[in-house]
């Protein structure tokens, strides 16, 4: 199946604005299958007046009113009836996790009937190390050893948590970090990957393949192949594909690169449908 499991539409205030609608035409012309959308969800208070806005209307409107949520699903379900058995329509959502963030993510995920809870860590001391703009505030702080420590337990936190189906762009800190770090931001993860990859495994947890780095050039996804190995090598036994799409042209980049990427590690594909989640193939026994 070809798929697309990490999708911002115009609700996400760094996404251009697009759609629902927009991108399931844009997902039936490219021959997607299934479509899963995505949309930011922070909710840091020391960030109140930096991302925790959605786009309502064409207009921000506070991500806490969770008005949008109701006009979120609405859409997906009139997307659902209009492209019936052309198209899968999903209804996900991109968590930012942090300490202290548990209760408000509880009620999130209980309260809305979401398909697929992809959980992330963008921010770390309040600082969004996924931003070109921001980042340096926290690399330039503190060394490698620090960042790591910081990210991954973090990251550890989160899968602790039981809330998310599958780990977003789990190296994400190489996105802005390398230009701090240089080379030794590829070793960053040595210290803490097999742990993480344990507990996610234990918790039958999805490691995402995110293809986004090969759209800027870059010869990895996250996570990169060594940590894709390191997940296998862990018990993770199944990956989701997404390209975390925040406009139409993104949508749908590098997914065949990607599911070839699961044939060769021998990782299944993993779709959800109600947090239940569905096996699309299973590596041979032999693997």
């Amino acid at each position: 199946m070809h798929i697309d499991y990490h999708v911002h539409p115009d609700f996400s205030i760094d996404a251009c604005p697009n759609s629902i609608d927009d991108y399931c035409r844009q997902a039936v012309s490219i021959g997607l299958a299934e479509i899963c959308f995505t949309p930011h969800f922070e909710a840091d208070p020391l960030r109140r007046r930096v991302d925790w806005y959605v786009r309502l209307g064409g207009l921000r409107h506070p991500m806490d009113d969770w008005s949008w949520l109701d006009a979120y699903f609405r859409q997906i379900e009139d997307a659902r009836r209009r492209y019936g058995s052309r198209l899968t329509v999903l209804a996900g959502v991109e968590i930012g996790y942090d300490y202290g963030l548990e209760e408000i993510i509880n009620r999130l995920i209980h309260t809305y009937p979401f398909d697929f809870v992809l959980g992330a860590v963008h921010c770390l001391e309040h600082v969004a190390i996924s931003s070109s703009e921001e980042a340096g505030k926290f690399f330039s702080r503190h060394s490698p050893q620090a960042a790591a420590a910081a990210y991954f337990q973090r990251l550890m936190e989160a899968v602790r948590t039981g809330f998310f189906d599958a780990v977003a762009h789990v190296d994400i800190y190489k996105r802005h970090g390398r230009r701090y770090y240089g080379g030794l931001v590829d070793l960053m993860h040595r210290e803490w990957a097999e742990e993480l990859f344990r507990e996610a495994a234990r918790r039958r947890m999805a490691v995402e393949i995110n293809t986004s780095p090969w759209r800027a050039g870059e010869e990895h996804c996250h996570p990169s192949l060594d940590l894709l190995a390191s997940a296998r090598e862990q018990g993770v036994a199944y990956c989701t594909l997404g390209s975390d799409a925040h406009k139409l042209d993104d949508l749908g980049f590098g997914i065949d690169r990607a599911k070839d990427l699961t044939g060769a590690w021998k990782i299944s594909i993993a779709t959800f449908k109600g947090r239940q989640v569905r096996v699309l193939d299973k590596p041979s026994p032999e693997s």
